[in-house]
């Protein structure tokens, strides 16, 4: 269950994070970088967790 769940969560995250790499690259870099990073950084703890439970 918690390794479906990480799963889910990673790829929702790192589809986040390409929608926020693209606001920044839309808006010329002119808004906060943030809107990608953030999400990568949370992408990066679900796929972490995703494999601490891999059985």
């Amino acid at each position: 269950m918690i390794k479906k769940l990480a799963f889910t969560l990673s790829v929702v995250f790192i589809i986040l994070t390409f929608i926020g790499a693209g606001y920044v690259l839309f808006n010329g870099g002119k808004v906060n970088a943030g809107y990608a990073s953030i999400p990568m950084v949370f992408a990066l703890i679900s796929i972490s967790v995703y494999r601490k439970y891999k059985w």
